[in-house]
């Protein structure tokens, strides 16, 4: 069973979301404050949570990095403002996805799915997949530490995405909007491409990785190390 939290001071939005998005298999519960909010993620573990930017005790994007800086739950951030550089902020401060009001019931309900699919896909991965070793490599996902040649590399949340894909998929070319999809979830119609090309350069020249991540002129990019 999955449990998605609702953090939206409209009641009667936040009642209704919880019972369209519950099913056999998903539990909904919803809350109206940041205080309220804080204590359930306290004593409860959640799959997915549904932020809204403007609540009464705080601002959205504040609790967003709080709950980021703790927990790596996936959080679609819902708000009436679609102004573009609010959805930039929380994005960059780590929310998988970014929906505006008013908004379609069945698209929110397809991006919880895949929201949800992703979890369910981290969780059966097995243990082993989480790490990858080979030559001057070491890379823990699990941990969120990476070296090489011993020495430890600091990588943003995006780079680690980045880095992950591409281990678990060498030598196969992996095309540059499976990539986008994947490290900026479903909030990559609002991701210009070159994000991606910056946040490979950032990757290649972190880990000195410029032979083995590799770039296939008009599909994508290729990690050829294999273990």
């Amino acid at each position: 069973m999955q449990t998605i939290l609702i953090i939206e001071d409209d009641t009667a939005l936040s009642a209704g979301l919880a019972r369209a998005l519950s099913s056999d298999a998903v539990t909904a519960e919803n809350c109206n404050s940041i205080q309220t909010a804080r204590a359930k993620i306290n004593n409860s573990s959640y799959s997915l949570i549904i932020l809204d930017v403007n609540l009464p005790d705080g601002n959205g994007f504040d609790f967003l990095k709080e709950i980021k800086q703790t927990l790596s739950t996936p959080v679609i951030m819902l708000t009436a403002n679609d102004m573009e550089s609010d959805i930039v902020a929380g994005l960059e401060q780590g929310a998988d996805d970014y929906i505006t009001k008013p908004f379609s019931l069945a698209v929110l309900r397809a991006r919880v799915q895949t929201q949800l699919r992703r979890v369910n896909s981290d969780a059966s991965t097995n243990v082993d997949n989480s790490c990858y070793a080979l030559d001057d490599y070491i890379f823990d996902f699990g941990k969120m530490e990476f070296y090489y040649k011993g020495t430890p590399v600091e990588l943003s949340k995006t780079e680690q995405k980045l880095l992950r894909i591409l281990t678990e998929n060498a030598g196969t070319t992996l095309t540059r909007s499976r990539l986008i999809d994947f490290v900026w979830s479903d909030g990559a119609e609002y991701v210009d491409e070159n994000a991606l090309s910056v946040a490979i350069k950032r990757l290649r020249d972190k880990l000195s990785a410029q032979d083995c991540i590799k770039t296939v002129y008009g599909i994508g990019y290729i990690w050829e190390k294999y273990r």
